[in-house]
């Protein structure tokens, strides 16, 4: 019997998108994780402006305008951005949406107070660049934000076996994840810091039972659940207090 059929970015709702699997999931502990961060560092969402990269659907994006940030949203995929700007039109949020990878960004310099970047630096082969466009779009004193994925045996099976290789549970397609691309914190705080951001925080997060993400998936793979329902089965929890063995946030300020 034939597997699921899994795509990115698809208007399908036959198709497995991995992506939005993780967005959804994601989108508790990112929008605690802002709120917390922002408010620690004394900035209101009022006249705040934020970029997003890596928006996807705007899931992200739409939860952070829904606090009172202006936010700007940028994404690779032209088939997210427009299921992205349909949302936020529906929902009556002032987002701009725009497609852009995280590689070539064009939207001037130092015009934001915060840049969000979401399934980036785990996905792309040219992180200094990246994280060099990144710097160059924050105001001084602007904070970048993130989430992604450490290089630990743990993270490998996650997301190069469970999550990429694994017949029973893949819900992304073959290579989008690397074990080269995965990013310890060490490295990555290393490339931040060439380019004038300097980090301030880690905070790892987890499921509270690793053992209800892989029933999702198996559940999610064969139909039996949508994206929407996944969330509550999961219950994904920050964990400041503990070495991050997947996954983990943090932020930096530019210098």
């Amino acid at each position: 019997m034939p597997g699921p059929h899994i795509e990115l970015d698809s208007r399908s709702p036959e198709a497995v998108d991995g992506r939005q699997i993780r967005a959804v999931v994601f989108q508790d502990v990112r929008i605690e994780y802002v709120r917390r961060t922002l408010e620690s560092l004394g900035l209101a969402a009022a006249g705040c402006r934020v970029l997003v990269v890596g928006s996807g659907r705007g899931l992200l994006a739409h939860g952070l305008a829904g606090l009172g940030f202006d936010v700007v949203a940028v994404d690779p995929s032209a088939t997210a951005t427009a299921m992205a700007q349909e949302s936020a039109e529906r929902e009556r949020l002032a987002v701009v949406h725009k497609t852009a990878s995280a590689e070539e960004l064009d939207l001037g310099d130092a015009v934001f107070d915060v840049a969000y970047y979401a399934d980036t630096f785990e996905i792309t082969a040219r992180l200094d660049r990246v994280v060099e466009l990144a710097a160059g779009v924050l105001r001084p004193g602007g904070v970048l934000m993130y989430d992604t994925v450490n290089r630990t045996p743990l993270s490998r099976l996650v997301y190069l076996g469970a999550f990429q290789g694994i017949p029973m549970t893949r819900i992304m397609p073959p290579g989008r994840y690397t074990a080269k691309r995965l990013r310890p914190p060490a490295e990555l705080i290393e490339v931040l810091g060439r380019h004038g951001l300097r980090n301030e925080d880690i905070c790892g997060f987890k499921p509270k039972d690793p053992r209800s993400l892989l029933k999702a998936a198996r559940a999610r793979r064969r139909g039996e659940i949508t994206d929407e329902e996944i969330p509550p089965m999961v219950d994904f929890a920050l964990t400041p207090d503990e070495h991050p063995l997947v996954t983990y946030l943090g932020y930096a300020r530019k210098v």
